[in-house]
């Protein structure tokens, strides 16, 4: 069955210690508002760029590294997964609405329900 899918958030996965100071530079460096989450304190959002790419500041837990990880969004989130192990990704946590995958230098990517609705429509693929 078709699904469709796009490359759609560039994340910035801060621990505590680096959480404001990451924000406010990368705010800085974009010239956007680093927006906090009204219902979650530890996303910012620094919005919507080309083609309805986002990006957008987490805090992390403890002891997780400073690093940039990937979303792709889609229609079926098992078809995608299946999809990219095809290309070799493996799976790496089960986060219960969504899917943590490594691809195959080990770089952790993110494989998520639709989360930009109109922009989803505008720029997803569709796989056969």
């Amino acid at each position: 069955m078709p699904h469709r899918s796009r490359l759609s958030i560039l994340l910035l996965d801060l621990p505590p210690e680096h959480h404001a100071a990451g924000r406010s530079f990368w705010a800085g460096a974009t010239g956007r508002s680093a927006t906090p989450d009204p219902d979650d304190e530890t996303w910012a959002s620094l919005g919507s760029f080309a083609d309805g790419f986002h990006v957008e500041v987490q805090r992390t837990g403890e002891g997780t590294p400073p690093r940039w990880h990937v979303d792709i969004e889609t229609d079926d989130i098992p078809a995608e997964i299946a999809r990219l192990e095809g290309l070799g990704a493996r799976r790496h946590r089960d986060m219960g609405s969504f899917w943590q995958l490594l691809d195959p230098a080990g770089l952790v990517f993110c494989v998520v329900g639709i989360q930009t609705g109109e922009e989803f429509d505008r720029h997803a693929v569709s796989w056969p």
